[in-house]
C-alpha cells in the first residue's frame, strides 16, 4: 500500500524515512521530496532503484574525485582489506599512515608535516583549534585563547567548528552553546564596489583583519579561513591577495594561520593545496601554520581527515609531562583502509597528471557554460579550478528555489543541490568535451525549467481567480 508521497511502504526511500535521520535535511519535507534510492555508482554516474541515472554534479558532497567504483582505488582497498583493515594508532603504527603522512609533507616541501589523523572535516577543525590554543599555552601564552574567522565562513558543525562558522542556518540554533569568536570581513569578490577589482576587495578585507589583530592579538590564538573559495555560503570566491595579506599579518602579530582545505584541497581549485596559489609568480611559496584536509583525500570512499602542522607547533608539545602532549584521539584515527585509499588518490595525481588534465576539463566546461555570461537572469558567474557557480537574481528565485531546482535536475539526469540561490558544479575529475557539453546543456535547461515555472506561478498569482464551474 502506498505511503505519503506515493511511495510503496516497502520501497528503499520509504524504509529510509522510517529508519534514517538524514543529514542537512528538514525531515518534515522529506516525505514530499523523498531521498533518491541509489543502488549503484559508475564513474560520474549514480543509478537509482528504478534504473535511472544521475550525473553527480557535486561529487557526492565534494568527496568523489575520480568517479564511483574507481578500479584502482577498489583494487587497493581489496588488497589492504586482506592485509590490515585497522589497528589503533596509539602505541602502534602501520605503513599506509606513515607513507601518507610522508607524501603529504613532501607536497609542502617539508614545511608542514607530523600529520594528525581524524575522521571528518569538522573533527580536523576541532583538532586545529585545540592545537592552536594548546600551542600557545605550552609556550607560556595561555591568554591567547580566542579565534578569528571570516564572515560567511563554514568549518563544520561540531561545537568548536560552529564557533568559527558564520552560516546562520547551521549556527544560530546552537549559538548559546558556542565560544565567542571574532568575525572579520570576507574577501568575497561579489562585494566589489563600482571600480573595484577582486584584489581590491581582498585588500579591503585584509585591512579589517589588521585592525582587529592590532587591537587584540595578545588574546588571539589563530585565524581560520577557507583559501580561495568559501564553500557552504555559496561558493564565495576571493583573490589570492587575501592569503598573502593574512599570512603577513599573522606573522606580524604572532597569530597562527589555519587553512581549512577540507573542500578546496586535493586539486579542486587548480593546485593540490589551494594555498599554493597564495604566492606571487616567481616568489617563494608561502604556507599556513596548520592545514586541515578531508573530503577528496580518500577519493570519496572512506571517512578520513587530517591536520598538517609546522615543526615548531609539533615541538611545543614535546615534554616529559604527559599533560603537555596533544591527547586528542578517536578509535579509528589513521584507519589503514582509509589511508590506503588516500595513497591511491595521491598515486592518481602523480601518475595521471591530474592537475594538467583538470585545467583542460575546466576550460571545456567553462566554454560550454558561456551562454550564462549574457543571461540577465543570473549574476556573478564565477569559476576557480574545478568549481563553477552562479547566483540567480533575487527577484526571480521564488519559493523553495533550491528544492525545485534539485527536483527539476533529477528529471534531466542531474543530481544537483543549489545553496540558496547559488547553483554550483563541483563534478568528478572525469569531464571530456562531450560530457562537458552535455552537462552544460542540462544545467541551462534545468535553469529554464525552474525560472519558467517561477514566472508562471507569479503570473497566476497576479490573475483574478477563475469563476467557479457548474
Amino acid at each position: 500500500m502506498p505511503e505519503a508521497g506515493g511511495m510503496p511502504a516497502t520501497s528503499l526511500a520509504s524504509r529510509s524515512l522510517a529508519a534514517v535521520w538524514h543529514p542537512c535535511t528538514q525531515m518534515q519535507r522529506a516525505a514530499a521530496v523523498p531521498p533518491l534510492a541509489i543502488v549503484r555508482g559508475e564513474g560520474p554516474w549514480l543509478f537509482d532503484d528504478t534504473g535511472r541515472r544521475y550525473f553527480d554534479t557535486s561529487s557526492s558532497w565534494w568527496v568523489n574525485l575520480f568517479g564511483h567504483a574507481d578500479a584502482r582505488i577498489n583494487a587497493a582497498l581489496k588488497d589492504q582489506l586482506d592485509t590490515l583493515p585497522h589497528v589503533m594508532l596509539a602505541g602502534c603504527t602501520h605503513a599506509p599512515a606513515v607513507e601518507l603522512a610522508e607524501r603529504l609533507s613532501a607536497l609542502t616541501d617539508g614545511v608542514l608535516g607530523h600529520c594528525f589523523f581524524a575522521s571528518d572535516g569538522a573533527s580536523a577543525v576541532e583538532i586545529a583549534l585545540k592545537m592552536s590554543f594548546h600551542y600557545w599555552r605550552n609556550r607560556g601564552h595561555a591568554t591567547k585563547r580566542e579565534f578569528v574567522c571570516l564572515r560567511q565562513g563554514y568549518h563544520g558543525e561540531t561545537l568548536g567548528a560552529l564557533a568559527v562558522t558564520d552560516v546562520a542556518v547551521f549556527r544560530d540554533a546552537y549559538d548559546p552553546l558556542l565560544m565567542r569568536s571574532h568575525q572579520v570581513m570576507s574577501p568575497d569578490a561579489r562585494q566589489a564596489l563600482p571600480g573595484e577589482t577582486a584584489a581590491d576587495v581582498a585588500l579591503r578585507a585584509a585591512a579589517e583583519l589588521q585592525a582587529l589583530l592590532a587591537e587584540s592579538h595578545e588574546h588571539i590564538a589563530a585565524l581560520i579561513l577557507e583559501p580561495l573559495v568559501q564553500g557552504a555560503t555559496g561558493m564565495a570566491m576571493h583573490d589570492p591577495a587575501y592569503l598573502r595579506a593574512a599570512r603577513a599579518l599573522c606573522d606580524q602579530y604572532e597569530v597562527l594561520l589555519i587553512a581549512d582545505e577540507i573542500a578546496v584541497g586535493c586539486g579542486r581549485t587548480g593546485t593540490f593545496f589551494a594555498f599554493e596559489q597564495a604566492a606571487l609568480p616567481g616568489q617563494p611559496q608561502i604556507w599556513p601554520d596548520l592545514t586541515c584536509l578531508s573530503k577528496g583525500i580518500s577519493g570519496g570512499y572512506l571517512p578520513l581527515s587530517l591536520v598538517l602542522s609546522r615543526d615548531r607547533i609539533y615541538e611545543a608539545f614535546l615534554d616529559d609531562d604527559v599533560a603537555r602532549g596533544f591527547l586528542h584521539s578517536h578509535s579509528y584515527t589513521g584507519n589503514a583502509l582509509a589511508c590506503r585509499a588516500a595513497l591511491t588518490v595521491l598515486d592518481r595525481f602523480a601518475q595521471d597528471d591530474v592537475l594538467r588534465h583538470n585545467r583542460q576539463h575546466a576550460a571545456r566546461l567553462t566554454a560550454a557554460l558561456a551562454p550564462l555570461k549574457t543571461d540577465a537572469r543570473i549574476e556573478h558567474l564565477r569559476q576557480t579550478g574545478m568549481i563553477w557557480a552562479f547566483d540567480v537574481c533575487e527577484p526571480l528565485v521564488g519559493p523553495r528555489f533550491a528544492e525545485r531546482f534539485h527536483l527539476a535536475g533529477r528529471e534531466r539526469e542531474l543530481l544537483i543541490r543549489p545553496i540558496g540561490r547559488t547553483v554550483y558544479l563541483m563534478p568528478p575529475y572525469l569531464l571530456d568535451e562531450r560530457l562537458s557539453s552535455w552537462l552544460a546543456e542540462r544545467v541551462l535547461a534545468t535553469l529554464d525549467d525552474v525560472l519558467n515555472q517561477t514566472f508562471t506561478d507569479l503570473d497566476n498569482a497576479d490573475r483574478p481567480p477563475e469563476p467557479p464551474t457548474a
